[in-house]
């Protein structure tokens, strides 16, 4: 028997999911979690062949917590599950440990399909997310930025429309230094602004809205 859990916080889809992959013979639907907090805690005692991901939990983004997950369980195969189809997103995924990647409109068969292929340790696309990587632009990011503790900080303060000086002022920080952390993040981001790097910030997941 296949032991499957769903991390997600939406609960009308964690619900549907569960109702759906309980009817399947060979699957057992052992956890549904609506938070990385509690996904973590069940995953110190709950072992899984597969975890169904939400990129985005209300409080984490799912990127940053695949890479311990598999440390944690290496046998385990994470799917993720968004409504991304930014191809740095895509691309940020599979770098970091993801065995497959699921838009949330595809169908329960590109689902299931998706389950047994990593089960087999094959890498799984769904038809749209194939499209999107088959697509890529040249000019798109390759991958979701990593950025610094700092750039974070100011990139969250920036995102609540504070100003430079009110930003350095807040993280006792000289308004060069912070001029300096705004520069690197348009370029991080590929944008000519940084209110167009927050829109991705927040569209990668980077900044949680409140």
């Amino acid at each position: 028997m296949i032991q499957i859990a769903i991390a997600d916080d939406h609960p009308l889809l964690l619900e549907g999911l569960q109702n759906i992959l309980s009817k399947e013979e060979d699957l057992q639907v052992v956890g549904c979690y609506p938070s990385a907090a509690v996904l973590l805690h069940a995953l110190q005692t709950e072992r899984l062949d597969i975890l169904l991901l939400d990129i985005n939990l209300s409080d984490a983004n799912s990127l940053t917590l695949i890479a311990p997950l598999r440390q944690q369980q290496p046998n385990m195969q994470i799917i993720m599950l968004s409504v991304h189809n930014e191809y740095a997103v895509i691309n940020s995924a599979f770098q970091v440990g993801a065995a497959g990647y699921i838009q949330k409109n595809a169908s329960i068969t590109e689902i299931l399909a998706g389950i047994q292929q990593v089960l087999k340790g094959k890498r799984f696309m769904c038809s749209q997310t194939s499209k999107i990587v088959e697509k890529k632009n040249q000019g798109e990011l390759k991958a979701v930025p990593k950025l610094t503790r700092r750039e974070k900080e100011v990139l969250a303060e920036a995102a609540q429309g504070l100003t430079t000086q009110q930003i350095a002022d807040k993280l006792f920080i000289s308004h060069h230094t912070v001029e300096s952390h705004r520069k690197n993040l348009i370029e991080k981001f590929k944008t000519s602004n940084l209110s167009s790097a927050i829109k991705l910030a927040y569209d990668y997941g980077l900044i949680l809205a409140n």
